[in-house]
Protein backbone atom coordinates (compact mmCIF):
# COMPACT_ATOMS: atom_id res chain seq x y z
CA UNK A 1 0.00 0.00 0.00
CA UNK A 2 1.28 3.45 -0.79
CA UNK A 3 1.61 6.19 1.54
CA UNK A 4 -0.36 8.70 1.95
CA UNK A 5 1.07 11.82 -0.36
CA UNK A 6 1.83 14.95 2.54
CA UNK A 7 -0.08 17.74 2.05
CA UNK A 8 0.22 20.90 1.73
CA UNK A 9 3.15 20.16 -1.41
CA UNK A 10 4.43 22.28 -3.91
CA UNK A 11 4.97 21.00 -7.47
CA UNK A 12 7.75 18.61 -7.12
CA UNK A 13 7.02 16.94 -3.90
CA UNK A 14 3.65 16.20 -6.55
CA UNK A 15 5.27 15.03 -9.67
CA UNK A 16 7.47 12.82 -7.20
CA UNK A 17 4.37 11.62 -5.25
CA UNK A 18 2.61 11.12 -8.77
CA UNK A 19 5.33 9.21 -10.47
CA UNK A 20 5.29 6.52 -7.84
CA UNK A 21 1.95 5.44 -8.34
CA UNK A 22 0.62 2.44 -9.57
CA UNK A 23 -2.68 3.94 -10.17
CA UNK A 24 -4.75 6.88 -10.75
CA UNK A 25 -4.25 10.41 -11.78
CA UNK A 26 -4.11 13.29 -9.93
CA UNK A 27 -3.66 17.09 -10.39
CA UNK A 28 -2.22 19.81 -8.04
CA UNK A 29 -4.45 22.42 -6.74
CA UNK A 30 -2.89 25.08 -3.87
CA UNK A 31 -0.87 21.95 -2.49
CA UNK A 32 -3.88 19.81 -2.30
CA UNK A 33 -4.17 16.55 -4.14
CA UNK A 34 -7.30 15.88 -6.26
CA UNK A 35 -7.53 12.60 -7.43
CA UNK A 36 -9.12 12.64 -11.40
CA UNK A 37 -12.19 10.55 -11.76
CA UNK A 38 -11.89 7.46 -14.29
CA UNK A 39 -12.70 8.11 -17.65
CA UNK A 40 -15.48 7.01 -19.78
CA UNK A 41 -14.30 5.54 -23.63
CA UNK A 42 -15.83 8.29 -25.32
CA UNK A 43 -13.63 10.60 -23.25
CA UNK A 44 -10.44 8.58 -24.09
CA UNK A 45 -11.19 8.61 -27.57
CA UNK A 46 -11.87 12.06 -27.75
CA UNK A 47 -8.05 13.46 -25.85
CA UNK A 48 -6.92 10.93 -28.84
CA UNK A 49 -8.45 12.96 -31.37
CA UNK A 50 -7.63 16.09 -30.51
CA UNK A 51 -4.27 15.10 -29.70
CA UNK A 52 -3.97 13.14 -33.21
CA UNK A 53 -5.16 16.56 -35.02
CA UNK A 54 -2.67 18.64 -33.29
CA UNK A 55 -0.20 16.17 -34.83
CA UNK A 56 -1.06 16.50 -38.11
CA UNK A 57 -1.91 20.23 -38.26
CA UNK A 58 1.75 20.81 -36.81
CA UNK A 59 3.70 18.41 -39.16
CA UNK A 60 1.36 20.29 -41.83
CA UNK A 61 2.56 23.44 -41.26
CA UNK A 62 6.47 22.60 -40.44
CA UNK A 63 6.28 24.01 -36.50
CA UNK A 64 8.54 23.07 -33.91
CA UNK A 65 6.01 21.95 -31.62
CA UNK A 66 4.81 18.23 -30.32
CA UNK A 67 1.44 17.26 -29.56
CA UNK A 68 1.04 15.39 -26.43
CA UNK A 69 -1.99 13.20 -25.33
CA UNK A 70 -2.50 13.68 -21.60
CA UNK A 71 0.04 12.83 -18.86
CA UNK A 72 2.56 15.72 -18.82
CA UNK A 73 1.59 18.20 -15.94
CA UNK A 74 1.83 21.95 -16.61
CA UNK A 75 2.47 24.22 -13.80
CA UNK A 76 0.52 26.70 -12.37
CA UNK A 77 2.53 28.01 -9.86
CA UNK A 78 4.35 26.47 -6.79
CA UNK A 79 1.88 24.78 -5.53
CA UNK A 80 -0.53 24.34 -8.30
CA UNK A 81 -0.11 21.60 -11.32
CA UNK A 82 -2.93 20.40 -13.90
CA UNK A 83 -2.93 17.42 -16.23
CA UNK A 84 -4.18 18.61 -19.41
CA UNK A 85 -6.00 15.93 -21.34
CA UNK A 86 -3.97 17.18 -24.54
CA UNK A 87 -1.48 19.67 -25.31
CA UNK A 88 1.10 21.50 -27.96
CA UNK A 89 4.47 22.55 -26.08
CA UNK A 90 6.76 24.33 -28.59
CA UNK A 91 10.14 24.88 -28.49
CA UNK A 92 13.08 22.32 -28.42
CA UNK A 93 12.00 18.98 -27.45
CA UNK A 94 10.99 17.84 -24.14
CA UNK A 95 13.38 15.46 -22.14
CA UNK A 96 12.17 11.80 -22.21
CA UNK A 97 12.45 11.66 -18.19
CA UNK A 98 10.30 15.17 -17.99
CA UNK A 99 6.99 15.11 -16.44
CA UNK A 100 6.36 18.90 -16.97
CA UNK A 101 5.79 20.73 -20.48
CA UNK A 102 8.37 23.65 -20.44
CA UNK A 103 6.54 25.91 -23.07
CA UNK A 104 2.98 24.59 -23.04
CA UNK A 105 1.20 26.76 -26.09
CA UNK A 106 -2.08 25.27 -26.31
CA UNK A 107 -4.17 23.59 -23.64
CA UNK A 108 -6.78 21.38 -23.70
CA UNK A 109 -9.57 20.31 -21.43
CA UNK A 110 -12.56 17.33 -22.33
CA UNK A 111 -15.41 18.35 -20.09
CA UNK A 112 -16.48 15.39 -18.41
CA UNK A 113 -19.40 14.97 -15.78
CA UNK A 114 -16.95 15.33 -12.60
CA UNK A 115 -14.39 18.59 -14.32
CA UNK A 116 -16.86 20.22 -15.76
CA UNK A 117 -17.29 23.20 -13.23
CA UNK A 118 -13.59 23.59 -12.89
CA UNK A 119 -12.50 23.39 -16.53
CA UNK A 120 -14.81 26.40 -17.31
CA UNK A 121 -13.79 28.34 -14.41
CA UNK A 122 -10.55 28.00 -11.89
CA UNK A 123 -8.62 26.41 -14.83
CA UNK A 124 -8.80 29.55 -17.13
CA UNK A 125 -7.49 31.80 -14.51
CA UNK A 126 -4.73 29.22 -13.98
CA UNK A 127 -3.92 28.21 -17.51
CA UNK A 128 -3.24 32.10 -18.52
CA UNK A 129 -1.09 32.46 -15.73
CA UNK A 130 1.20 30.63 -17.51
CA UNK A 131 2.71 33.16 -20.06
CA UNK A 132 3.34 30.27 -23.01
CA UNK A 133 -0.14 29.70 -23.06
CA UNK A 134 -1.92 31.40 -25.82
CA UNK A 135 -5.25 28.96 -26.42
CA UNK A 136 -7.02 27.21 -23.69
CA UNK A 137 -9.78 24.40 -25.29
CA UNK A 138 -12.59 23.18 -23.46
CA UNK A 139 -14.19 20.16 -25.66
CA UNK A 140 -17.82 19.65 -24.78
CA UNK A 141 -18.43 16.24 -26.33
CA UNK A 142 -22.36 16.22 -24.79
CA UNK A 143 -23.06 19.35 -26.97
CA UNK A 144 -20.10 18.87 -29.60
CA UNK A 145 -19.09 22.25 -28.74
CA UNK A 146 -15.46 23.95 -28.15
CA UNK A 147 -15.27 27.00 -26.02
CA UNK A 148 -11.55 28.87 -27.14
CA UNK A 149 -10.02 31.10 -24.88
CA UNK A 150 -7.52 32.95 -26.17
CA UNK A 151 -4.79 35.19 -25.13
CA UNK A 152 -5.73 38.76 -26.48
CA UNK A 153 -2.93 41.19 -27.36
CA UNK A 154 -4.02 43.67 -24.41
CA UNK A 155 -3.98 40.49 -22.13
CA UNK A 156 -7.28 40.42 -21.57
CA UNK A 157 -8.70 36.51 -22.19
CA UNK A 158 -11.62 36.28 -25.35
CA UNK A 159 -13.91 33.99 -25.64
CA UNK A 160 -15.57 31.85 -29.06
CA UNK A 161 -17.83 29.04 -29.11
CA UNK A 162 -17.51 26.70 -32.08
CA UNK A 163 -19.80 24.21 -33.27
CA UNK A 164 -18.03 23.55 -36.36
CA UNK A 165 -15.70 25.21 -39.29
CA UNK A 166 -12.22 25.90 -38.83
CA UNK A 167 -9.98 26.91 -35.85
CA UNK A 168 -7.30 28.77 -36.12
CA UNK A 169 -4.20 29.03 -33.62
CA UNK A 170 -1.79 31.94 -33.83
CA UNK A 171 0.61 31.42 -32.27
CA UNK A 172 1.74 29.02 -33.07
CA UNK A 173 0.21 28.94 -36.11
CA UNK A 174 -1.78 26.14 -36.96
CA UNK A 175 -5.44 25.35 -38.79
CA UNK A 176 -7.41 22.75 -37.94
CA UNK A 177 -10.85 21.48 -38.59
CA UNK A 178 -13.59 21.50 -35.79
CA UNK A 179 -14.84 17.97 -36.93
CA UNK A 180 -11.58 16.34 -36.33
CA UNK A 181 -11.74 16.73 -32.31
CA UNK A 182 -15.64 14.54 -32.45
CA UNK A 183 -14.35 11.92 -34.96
Amino acid sequence: MAEPAPTPMDVQAFLAFAEGQERGRFELWRGELVAMAPERAEHVRAKFAVSRAFAAAIQYAGLPCEAFVDGLAVAIDAETAYEPDALVNCGERIPAGSLLAPAPVVVVEVVSPSSHKRDTSLKVDGYFSVATIAHYLVVILSKRVVLHYRRESDERIGLTILRAGTLTLDPPGMTLELAEFFA
